[in-house]
């Protein structure tokens, strides 16, 4: 399911139209990061919680030339589903 089949489902669940959905999934998404880039957690009970996990820096190769290089430590986004969302999809 791509952006816009989710836009489309939403609107036929929530009973929206497809330009108000789009608006609602557009707000939680803008929501959500800025949540993440201000180290808060977003936990939606039952469905899961979006984090932000940092990485340390690490040696790694270059694939083309075998050298080895640094990988410099970077902030990831993180998405650990709750127990209903599991259980839903098994």
């Amino acid at each position: 399911m791509n952006k816009k089949e989710l836009i489309e489902k939403i609107a036929e669940k929530s009973g929206l139209k497809k330009s108000d959905a789009e608006k609602a999934l557009k707000a939680f998404e803008e929501a959500t990061v800025e949540a993440l880039k201000a180290d808060d957690k977003v936990t939606l009970v039952g469905f899961g919680t979006f984090s932000v996990s940092a990485r340390r820096e690490r040696k790694g190769r270059n694939p083309q030339t075998g050298a080895e290089m640094t990988i410099h430590s970077k902030r990831v986004p993180k998405f650990v589903a709750g127990k209903l969302f599991k259980d839903s999809v098994d």
